[in-house]
């Protein structure tokens, strides 16, 4: 048997912010922010005729008859395509209220959905009779009712958390992939979105603020066109 790899040790930018290398969440964040402020290049995304692409090209389970007088959103990676371009991703995510959750398990049951699994937070991993995941999320952010209310739709017409809500709950993750969504939604979405999005943020999650116009920035500057020089 192979001998487990040791642990590189701490490279000495993460152990000055964080000396033995556990780092919190907003401190990873930060740490990237940064590192990509450094490296930041007009011009460095994708194209612009690519980046104005909303598709609904990967088939993800309809549950608008299912769920037909319960509010739920799409959120995570597939709610990304109401507002970029569409990426691949492993699973579905819902958001519900939490009193409704019981009722939302039952009726995906009736539907022949399977429940795999307790999520880390209030919900659970079902499997569609597909074999498709399905992770119910019950809702119990301060803004769940707001976020319910006020639906945005996909490309397929499907209701998706609006941007600001989506924004929230990306800035709260752990994965660098998370980040990279922010950045690329918000270098596109329009002035009038982003005040929408520097508002919530600062009523829900202030200390963020910060984070939240770094990550504009880098968004925007990707979205520039290069120098003609280069």
């Amino acid at each position: 048997m192979s001998p487990i790899n040791p642990i590189t040790p701490i490279p000495p930018a993460i152990a000055r912010i964080a000396p033995d290398g556990n780092l919190t969440p907003r401190q990873k964040r930060r740490f990237l922010i940064g590192m990509s402020l450094r490296r930041q290049k007009p011009g460095a995304g994708s194209g612009h005729d690519f980046m104005r692409r909303r598709t609904a090209d990967i088939l993800w389970p309809d549950l608008r008859e299912i769920l037909h007088d319960i509010p739920w959103v799409i959120v995570g990676g597939v709610a990304t395509r109401a507002y970029m371009p569409e990426r691949v991703t492993r699973d579905l995510d819902i958001l519900v209220r939490y009193r409704d959750g019981k009722d939302v398990i039952d009726r995906l049951k009736q539907a022949s959905y399977t429940i795999v699994s307790r999520l880390a937070m209030p919900g659970y991993l079902m499997r569609s009779p597909q074999g498709i995941d399905l992770d119910v999320i019950f809702g119990q952010y301060r803004w769940t009712e707001e976020a319910l209310t006020h639906p945005e739709q996909d490309p397929a017409g499907y209701p998706v958390i609006g941007l600001p809500y989506l924004i929230l709950m990306k800035m709260a993750a752990t994965r660098a992939q998370d980040w990279a969504d922010i950045s690329r939604m918000l270098g596109w979405a329009s002035d009038e979105d982003l005040d929408k999005v520097r508002a919530v943020v600062a009523r829900y999650s202030p200390e963020d603020s910060g984070d939240l116009e770094s990550l504009i920035f880098i968004g925007q500057k990707e979205r520039q066109m290069p120098p003609d020089s280069e």
